[in-house]
């Protein structure tokens, strides 16, 4: 996979291949951990690298909202933001179903497995350009679409250091920006 170009993943790429996680198909068995690490990681937008370092304890109350406070692997940048109550809700169940304590690792297991299964899934969906990193581009995506296309929004919360970086994360397709055009036309 290293040598192909990721991509962000599509809305169904993103459900089939969580649902194909979760249920196992003939040759490879459910595996609901990478899962929720690959559900994560869409979801907060953090890359793998973070995902697989957090404790439950890293998310803390802070008033009616849960806040989380991390150290990026990859760039060494301080980064806090806001949880929201669903996915600390998610995040916790998956703790308290698996005995997993506060202060214990939630996602024990090492970057290259993740992929190792993704990949493995992804070879039977028939999907290529597909990485772990296709799912914080996702994430990115689909920020970016339901906030008015905000491309500085999607870069503070992925903490790019431009636009540019982060536009060659948004997947948009010639379709969107075919339609964007015929939805702009104002003659006069």
């Amino acid at each position: 996979m290293a040598n192909k170009k990721t991509r962000a993943l599509t809305q169904d790429e993103y459900e089939n291949i969580i649902e194909t996680m979760r249920t196992g198909f003939s040759g490879c068995r459910k595996n609901e951990r990478i899962a929720t690490v690959l559900v994560l990681e869409a979801n907060l937008g953090l890359r793998i690298s973070d995902i697989l370092q957090l404790h439950l304890s890293d998310i803390v109350k802070d008033g009616k909202r849960y806040r989380l406070d991390i150290t990026e692997q990859k760039t060494g940048k301080k980064r806090t933001f806001t949880v929201p109550v669903e996915i600390y809700s998610y995040i916790q169940a998956y703790c308290l179903n698996r005995g997993i304590k506060p202060d214990e690792l939630i996602f024990p297991i090492k970057e290259r497995i993740v992929q190792k299964q993704l990949k493995i899934v992804c070879d039977y969906l028939g999907y290529e350009g597909i990485s772990t990193h296709s799912f914080r581009k996702f994430f990115a995506t689909e920020i970016y679409l339901n906030n008015d296309y905000n491309i500085v929004l999607v870069q503070q919360l992925l903490q790019h250091s431009t636009p540019t970086v982060t536009q060659r994360y948004i997947a948009i397709s010639s379709k969107q920006v075919e339609d964007a055009l015929n939805k702009h036309i104002n003659l006069l």
